[in-house]
């Protein structure tokens, strides 16, 4: 006699188990590249024991340094950075950038939402935006002597991660966005 063989996945199973992280990820006990990762592996198992390592190490509570939101970042002759653990108040920042640098690493932003929305402004300056591989990114807005550039790496998207829509008007500005692998640190 052979092992036993064990049960199909049903996209419902997996469906559950994406809600389950997605929501951890809006408590804050995962970041959107954590999210990234484990919901990737969530469609990609192919047992249920492959299934239950996606949740495996859940944190009980949020994770240090997700306490403070952000909903708005003016930058004017200076440079913002907003790196590591981050949570957004809802599901849009508002970014105005005159002769400074802004950059938004979205690796590590905790949020539930389906979509993430920055918008904004960046007049003689520069904004850069780095995404987990595997997210859905929209760049729009009015653009006049600028330079736009969208890096994505050409993998498929993750089922279940969050579409980011960046919706930016810039004067004489670079906007880029860029997607990096994980750079899990747990």
């Amino acid at each position: 006699m052979g092992l036993p063989v064990p049960a199909p996945i049903s996209d419902g199973d997996r469906e559950r188990v994406a809600e389950l992280l997605q929501r951890a990820c809006g408590e804050g006990r995962l970041t959107l590249e954590e999210f990234s990762v484990r919901v990737g592996a969530v469609w990609a198992a192919e047992t249920d024991t492959d299934l239950a390592r996606t949740t495996e190490g859940l944190a009980a509570q949020p994770i240090v340094g997700s306490a403070g939101t952000v909903d708005r970042v003016v930058t004017v002759f200076s440079q913002t950075t907003r790196r590591g653990r981050w949570r957004m108040r809802d599901r849009s920042v508002r970014a105005h950038t005159v002769f400074g640098s802004t950059e938004f690493d979205l690796r590590a932003v905790l949020t539930g939402a389906d979509v993430i929305e920055i918008v904004g402004t960046v007049t003689f300056g520069e904004l850069t935006v780095i995404v987990p591989e595997g997210v859905e990114v929209d760049l729009s807005g009015l653009s006049a002597f600028s330079s736009r550039e969208m890096k994505l790496a050409p993998v498929p998207r993750v089922p279940g991660t969050p579409v980011v829509r960046i919706s930016v008007t810039s004067w004489f500005a670079s906007v880029e966005v860029v997607s990096r692998p994980p750079e899990l640190t747990r």
